[in-house]
């Protein structure tokens, strides 16, 4: 199983990063996937999620200013970032949960750094 985020890096406050997470080894199509992100000595928290169907969920202060994707055929899920706030620097990290395995699986991570 591997996740492959990509994407991360230096921006300034109000402007946007995409971030991308190509899944292989699991069925993607029975795989809820999420963004999590993980600030420096803070725990790490849900920022957003996408089932297989679409339905989507974020955490609330990232509302109206992300929007997670995902294309089924390229197994690939993604997050568009905008007005990006130096509160959203972390670590990212993409998450896949399996609803018919119950496993969950975790990519490296990708470092997001908002500048004021």
């Amino acid at each position: 199983v591997q996740l492959q985020a990509s994407g991360g890096g230096l921006v300034q406050a109000g402007g946007s990063l995409r971030l991308s997470c190509a899944a292989s080894g699991i069925p993607f199509n029975l795989n809820r996937m999420g963004w999590y992100r993980q600030a420096p000595g803070k725990q790490r928290e849900l920022v957003a999620t996408i089932t297989p169907g679409g339905t989507t969920t974020y955490q609330d202060s990232v509302t109206g200013r992300f929007t997670i994707s995902r294309d089924n055929v390229k197994n690939t899920v993604f997050l568009q970032m905008n007005v990006l706030k130096p509160e959203d620097t972390a670590v990212y990290y993409c998450n896949a949960f399996g609803f018919v395995s119950g496993k969950n699986y975790w990519g490296q991570g990708t470092q997001v750094t908002v500048s004021s």
